[in-house]
Formats: structure tokens, sequence, C-alpha cells
């Protein structure tokens, strides 16, 4: 039981390290590149402005929402007893 303890502590400290650096890794990029540049989409009702400093947040944290899927899904395997997943 401790060993299953000890690896479930282990995982909630990944998952909070690649969030912590995800939220880090999206503010720095929000704070350099400026809101001025971008680029624009066009449709039937108007035109829609998307600045390079929101692509670069949104991105960072899909790829941290991402990571911590796929830990939380081989975790979720090696529960079950799939232990050649590795």
């Amino acid at each position: 039981m401790d060993g299953e303890m000890d690896q479930t502590i282990q995982l909630a400290f990944r998952i909070a390290i690649v969030w912590a650096a995800g939220f880090l890794l999206a503010v720095a990029v929000r704070a350099l590149l400026p809101d001025q540049n971008g680029f624009t989409l066009s449709g039937q009702a108007g035109t829609l402005f998307i600045s390079f400093s929101r692509i670069g947040f949104w991105t960072c944290l899909l790829a941290a929402l991402t990571v911590t899927a796929l830990v939380v899904c081989r975790a979720l395997i090696a529960d079950i007893g799939w232990n050649n997943f590795r």
C-alpha cells in the first residue's frame, strides 16, 4: 500500500509541476509577444483579430492539459495491470 501512495503523491507533484511550468510559460509568452501582432480571420458575420500573445498563452495551457491527461491515463493503465506500457 505504501508503494501505491508514494506513486500517487509523486504523480500529483508531477502534475502540479507541469501546470506551474505551463502557467509560467504562458504568462511569459503573453508578456513577450505584442498584442498588436497577429492575424485576422474573415467570415460572413465580420472579422476576428487573434493576437500571437493569446495564441501562445492558450497553446501553453493546452500543452499542460495534454501532458496531465497523458500522465493520468498512463497511471490508470498501470493501475489496471497493463505493466508493459513503458
